[in-house]
């Protein structure tokens, strides 16, 4: 009230203080001091008012040192000043926006009363520098002092939650804020919504944005950056919809976030729509929403667009720049790439460490070892062997370019090793099925107290599924929910398709039962995996079940991958209309899904169908591809047509100018060994620039054998045990030839000479599935079904009915 009176009674004195704040306000901090100096010239009295006001100027330019100089002041005149409450206050306000911790740290320790200001200030300090657990406490321990959080408080309060992802203490706070009937405040809403999102809990987040009176821009931004931030991409989308019909103009941060959601969900037109609203709405393409619009092309795969832009965007920075080289990448344009970094180096820019992560990562994608090794001799020249980043790249570079030995050794010459370098090695070693290296890197993690994460125990688990170690890599998942760890979608998928690939199709369609159990939703990726899960088990009604799933969830983004997925589970689980049915509803014209489509055909032997589908593909000026042509001569093959098999194998080299694969070759000596046309099988494996196969030679056995040359029987038989001795098939296919010829002799020779091998013959084995039961696998002289004796006694009546028949 005395400093009131004295303002009041002291024109002079308030004359300055208009003055001083309105420089302030406007950064001319220099010019203010000016004016405190003419002041102190003129015996006019500085109140403590003039010094919270320069302090203040210092607070909105961070500027450090003027603040001080003040602080050194305010000390030289004494207690009255020093020991002041909004003094005090003032100072500890500059200090923490100027992120001075133990000064602000050291003055809020002493002051003598702590008022909700000087809470703020260091509540927010903490939160902005990272100490997000010290601001929480603050919040817990200012309530315990009687002082009411206000509403500027809270949003660092909820914003320290959200980077904790406490949502537990989110929800005490959100209880605080009900209570102290704050929530009416579009701000403190905003940020419990922003809170709720980033701990991932969305239902709760909406809730809190839907019972906000007056919402703003940054309440439905809050709610957006959630959405996108858990992959809820369509939701954020649908958001800006809504959003626009309330008349709420969209910000930069509305169009970065959508243009997010776009690149993220491959939505091409909804990020153009983005971009449109950006410029409908004048929004100036500068660094920051450039940046985003740049991003967006490159992820899309729009380079030419991404191109347009960059040069439109107004001060480009190295962001800009590494942006547009990453994009060249990602599209495999690395010629490209290399002349915008020239391009960047005449713009006196220099390399980041992320311009030559990328370039490493060019040089990955491409295994180009040549390339690493240049960008790694620069980075060693320019100091950047340290920086963790590009350490992580170069592991990785080596590894893709199959050098896993100058891999380890990057990884053991960085010093500072961050829990991303250890995984970028481990995910090497897992790539290359290397489970022994890649379970000995896990446990030195443990030693040198790296915590894994569950990218760490993903990749454990691929090296062993890679390795066949199936037994393993469920041991390992089930260690890591033991460790506290709950395996992502990712976990789950890679135990499917490892199952799927190890011949354990049953186990990874229980899998996907279990991951659904757990609250997880299986994506594109996931739904394949159990697709073709299905399909070796020969499912129908698992895959119809599966099918029925794609239509309830996936009817907006339907892939290519479900529809030839589709129609091969259909064709081979014996239902070729079925099959015909998803082709005829397809909603892309791709290469894969017709090639699906004359693989089914070929499995049935209808090659009338499979020309016409072939023939069709031409009429489209679509390129067949090497596995058209191996599904053709399939089908050819099945149905015993030797004239269409030469057409096509002709057309393949004439007209398309491919170079047939083995492959190929296999299936045409096949057909024409099947024909009786050996000696013309006999010229094509002359000919043909490859070494032959096992399965051609078995071909050649078995015409031979019809044809009753016994000699040629002899020395392919010869080459066949050569070319694979462990293949028990191959003695069993000379065996059967020899009795034919009814050279037992030599049948008994075949039979001794697996039994030395320790080879047997691979039982026969078929399976059913029964509703309700799963699948019952029966296996050649198994004896140890669930239910043998009633099959026993069930064969030994039909054997009776067939006797007396």
């Amino acid at each position: 009230s005395k400093l009131h009176h004295d303002r009041a009674g002291n024109p002079s004195s308030s004359s300055y203080f208009h003055q001083i704040s309105s420089l302030c306000k406007h950064g001319e901090i220099r010019e203010a001091l000016r004016l405190v100096k003419e002041m102190d010239f003129r015996n006019v009295r500085i109140g403590p008012e003039i010094y919270g006001e320069i302090l203040q100027g210092c607070v909105y330019e961070r500027d450090l040192c003027t603040g001080q100089q003040i602080h050194a002041r305010i000390l030289k005149n004494g207690a009255f000043y020093a020991r002041n409450e909004y003094i005090e206050t003032k100072l500890l306000i500059f200090y923490a926006k100027c992120d001075a911790l133990e000064v602000a740290q050291d003055l809020f320790s002493r002051l003598r009363v702590r008022n909700v200001f000087s809470w703020a200030a260091i509540i927010g300090l903490k939160c902005r520098i990272g100490l997000c657990e010290g601001a929480l406490l603050g919040f817990v321990e200012m309530l315990e002092n009687g002082v009411l959080p206000d509403n500027y408080v809270v949003p660092n309060v909820c914003k320290a939650c959200g980077a904790l992802h406490w949502s537990w203490f989110g929800r005490g706070v959100h209880g605080y804020v009900l209570k102290a009937g704050l929530h009416d405040c579009v701000f403190v809403a905003s940020s419990l919504a922003d809170m709720y999102g980033k701990c991932g809990v969305l239902d709760d987040a909406r809730m809190v944005f839907d019972e906000i009176p007056e919402r703003n821009v940054v309440a439905w931004n809050a709610l957006m950056v959630g959405y996108v931030q858990n992959g809820m991409n369509e939701e954020a989308i649908r958001l800006l919809s809504d959003m626009r019909k309330e008349g709420i103009e969209p910000t930069r941060v509305t169009v970065s976030t959508c243009l997010s959601a776009s690149a993220n969900m491959g939505g091409i037109e909804e990020g153009k729509q983005s971009h449109a609203i950006a410029i409908v709405n004048g929004l100036e393409l500068d660094n920051i929403l450039g940046t985003s619009i740049l991003n967006f092309y490159c992820k899309v795969g729009l380079i030419e667009y991404a191109e347009m832009i960059f040069d439109r965007i107004i001060g480009k920075d190295i962001v800009t720049w590494n942006l547009l080289i990453s994009g060249y990448v990602q599209q495999g344009l690395v010629d490209d790439a290399m002349y915008m970094c020239k391009l960047m180096r005449l713009e006196n820019l220099r390399y980041d460490s992320v311009t030559l992560s990328t370039l490493m990562s060019a040089a990955a994608r491409t295994q180009n070892l040549n390339l690493g090794k240049e960008v790694q001799c620069y980075s060693i020249r320019h100091s950047f062997e340290s920086e963790i980043v590009l350490a992580s790249s170069t592991v990785d570079m080596y590894a893709k370019c199959g050098s896993i030995v100058d891999a380890k050794k990057v990884f053991e010459s960085t010093a500072e090793k961050d829990l991303i370098l250890w995984n970028t090695l481990l995910a090497a070693y897992a790539d290359s099925g290397l489970s022994g290296e890649a379970l000995k890197l896990f446990y030195d993690m443990l030693l040198e107290s790296v915590p894994p994460n569950i990218i760490t125990w993903n990749s454990i688990i691929l090296s062993f599924l890679r390795n066949g170690q199936v037994d393993e890599a469920k041991e390992m998942f089930l260690q890591m929910q033991s460790s506290g760890i709950f395996p992502n979608l990712i976990s789950w998928t890679t135990m499917m398709n490892g199952w799927v690939q190890n011949g354990c199709s049953e186990e990874a369609i229980i899998f996907l039962r279990k991951m659904q159990e757990s609250g997880l939703r299986p994506n594109a990726f996931t739904i394949s995996v159990a697709l073709s899960a299905c399909t070796h088990l020969v499912s129908l009604n698992f895959g119809r079940s599966i099918h029925g799933y794609i239509i309830r969830n996936f009817q907006h983004s339907s892939s290519v991958s479900f529809e030839t997925s589709l129609v091969d589970l259909y064709a081979k689980c014996g239902d070729i209309n079925q099959a015909e049915k998803v082709f005829g509803n397809k909603l892309y014209d791709e290469l894969p899904l017709h090639n699906a489509m004359i693989s089914a055909y070929a499995l049935y032997g209808n090659v009338k169908e499979s020309i016409t589908l072939y023939r069709r593909l031409e009429d489209m000026a679509m390129k067949p591809d090497n596995i058209t042509f191996t599904s053709l001569l399939y089908a050819c093959t099945h149905a015993g047509d030797i004239v269409q098999a030469i057409n096509i194998f002709t057309e393949m080299v004439s007209k398309h100018d491919m170079k047939p694969c083995l492959e190929h070759y296999g299936l045409m000596v096949d057909i024409l060994a099947s024909s009786g046309e050996t000696n013309k099988a006999l010229e094509l494996i002359e000919e043909m620039p490859y070494k032959p196969d096992a399965r051609m030679i078995q071909s050649l056995v078995a015409s031979c054998n019809k044809q009753h040359k016994t000699e040629l029987v002899d020395y392919l038989s010869r080459q066949l045990l050569e070319s694979e001795p462990e293949n028990s098939g191959n003695y069993v296919t000379i065996s059967n030839a020899y009795a034919i010829e009814g050279s037992w002799n030599e049948v008994m020779k075949m039979r001794e000479m697996m039994k030395a091998k320790g080879l047997k013959k691979k039982p026969g084995c078929s399976w059913i599935q029964i509703k309700g039961e799963g699948v019952h696998v029966f296996v050649a002289n198994d004896m140890t079904h669930i239910k043998n004796d009633e099959i026993q006694r069930i064969l030994a009546l039909l054997l009776y009915d067939l006797c007396s028949e």
